[in-house]
């Protein structure tokens, strides 16, 4: 059963333009989206700072008394949000966590098609490599991602076996295919032809959409992951392939802890202004961020 937010969220989503209506308009999403975030109440970290990792834009939030570094990849169908969008739930994730936060701005489709954002991530991560002891930046590594973000950090982890001490998926979005149940019962605000409006927008050819760094649930090297969060909400389209993936590497025998959170839609995570189970979420994967290691 949905929440009343969720009620509310899903009511207020019939209302919106949809991604794959003609009129919508990608760089007024993206500017709507900017100045929402801007309008949020914002934490204070102790250190936020933008920086360039080789030509990669990044902002780092570091708190006191940081160990490790996460990796942030923020959702948005690969098309939308960024740094700026994110701001306001990654500061609450590096507070929470204790762990300084690098917040990754991909770039994006349709400008940018499949490989530049995981490309971007790979750039990203040989900078941190290489810099991060000039930025006081101590201790493991992890990644962390929603939906497409998710996506992005799952195929991070597969392409750099052995670098994160733990990996956390949040709602993933994984199948181009979007061939399970939950795409039948569970498009509350976010419907099977929205995905694949994005995965079109992602892929720059039809083979794309086969190849394990766009469609991890393909890879061979699934057994290589670290200990692994995955969060899935309870009406969201992508729940079943989230926990397909639980189910893959349990078998695997990864160290892997599934959750999902009932009455959920998909999208709560960053907006802990109208759900209140985005604060117990980010706290979890806090708790489990300082478990890694």
């Amino acid at each position: 059963m949905l929440t009343p937010q969720s009620r509310a969220s899903v009511q207020a989503a019939a209302a919106e333009t949809p991604v794959h209506h003609p009129d919508f308009d990608i760089a007024a999403e993206r500017e709507r989206s900017r100045a929402l975030a801007a309008a949020q109440p914002k934490e204070p970290v102790a250190v936020v700072r933008d920086v360039d990792a080789d030509g990669v834009p990044c902002r780092l939030y570091v708190p006191d008394g940081a160990d490790g570094v996460v990796v942030h990849l923020h959702g948005g169908g690969f098309v939308l949000n960024d740094v700026e969008v994110h701001d306001a739930a990654v500061r609450r994730l590096a507070n929470r966590s204790g762990r300084a936060v690098l917040s990754v701005d991909y770039r994006r489709p349709p400008e940018h098609r499949f490989p530049a954002a995981p490309d971007d991530v790979d750039t990203a991560l040989a900078w941190l490599g290489a810099h991060a002891a000039r930025h006081g930046l101590t201790g493991p590594l992890f990644v962390h991602g929603d939906s497409a973000g998710a996506n992005l950090a799952l195929v991070a982890a597969l392409r750099h076996p052995g670098l994160f001490a733990a990996v956390v998926l949040i709602y993933p979005f994984l199948d181009p295919e979007g061939g399970s149940e939950s795409y039948r019962t569970e498009a509350h605000g976010f419907d099977p032809a929205q995905a694949r409006w994005y995965w079109e927008q992602y892929a720059a050819t039809e083979a794309d959409l086969r190849d394990p760094d766009l469609a991890p649930l393909r890879s061979d090297r699934l057994h290589t992951l670290p200990p692994t969060l995955v969060v899935t909400a309870e009406h969201d389209p992508l729940r079943d392939e989230g926990e397909r993936l639980v189910a893959e590497l349990a078998e695997l025998g990864v160290d892997v802890v599934g959750t999902r959170y009932l009455g959920q839609v998909h999208g709560f995570w960053r907006h802990f202004q109208v759900f209140p189970q985005a604060e117990p979420l980010t706290r979890q994967v806090a708790g489990f961020l300082r478990a890694g290691a």
